[in-house]
């Protein structure tokens, strides 16, 4: 709910917006968010792909894709209808280099799903950021405390959002966008996973 009154504040949102599919290949997609909200975008994206899967595998690009909330919620919509998901976005600059300096990268988390027989999809979904965007929004935390985490390895997280924002604005062109990756699965790895970890909980168990 708190993000409510911060939606107000963006600029550039459409209610009436529809997203649009503007390119439709067979392993690749490019969406237009056309003004719509961000989860509007993701919502539309998630249902043509369970409408109408991939053979095997498939790039879908969304431009003007902003916000986009938990990303792990749309892997999952994702994961629960067969495929598997590989989701980023980006955003405004949050995080800078760990020695400083100005902000360079979004919090641009990375969800990953893989579904499964056993009707319990694996769903990672992390950030590089120590606290979120929304954390900041609720007032549970400070954007000083915004900062790439891992403390002295925070390099790594820095690396990794900085991959990610240049990936998507390498595809995206302009602006905040999201890349998925959905493909078919060609095994079932997660029940043998879960019974290997012997009853300890996994990323996305409820």
């Amino acid at each position: 709910m708190a993000r409510v009154d911060w939606l107000e504040t963006l600029e550039g949102l459409n209610p009436k917006a529809e997203p649009e599919c503007v390119v439709a290949e067979g392993c690749y997609e490019r969406w237009e968010g056309r003004g719509a909200l961000g989860y509007l975008t993701l919502a539309a994206i998630c249902d043509g792909q369970l409408g109408d899967p991939p053979e095997t595998a498939r790039l879908i690009v969304a431009r003007d894709c902003f916000p986009t909330g938990m990303l792990g919620y749309w892997a999952r919509r994702l994961a629960a209808g067969g495929l598997l998901a590989v989701l980023t976005a980006t955003s405004p600059p949050r995080l800078g280099h760990p020695d400083g300096g100005p902000k360079l990268a979004g919090t641009n988390p990375l969800a990953i799903a893989v579904p499964s027989s056993d009707g319990k999809p694996l769903v990672s979904d992390v950030s590089w950021g120590r606290v979120t965007y929304g954390d900041v929004l609720a007032g549970a935390a400070s954007e000083e405390e915004l900062v790439p985490f891992g403390g002295e390895h925070a390099h790594k997280a820095f690396a990794l959002a900085l991959g990610l924002q240049l990936l998507v604005d390498s595809l995206v062109v302009d602006g905040y966008g999201a890349v998925l990756l959905v493909a078919q699965p060609a095994a079932d790895p997660v029940p043998a996973l879960r019974t290997r970890a012997a009853g300890l909980r996994l990323p996305g168990d409820a």
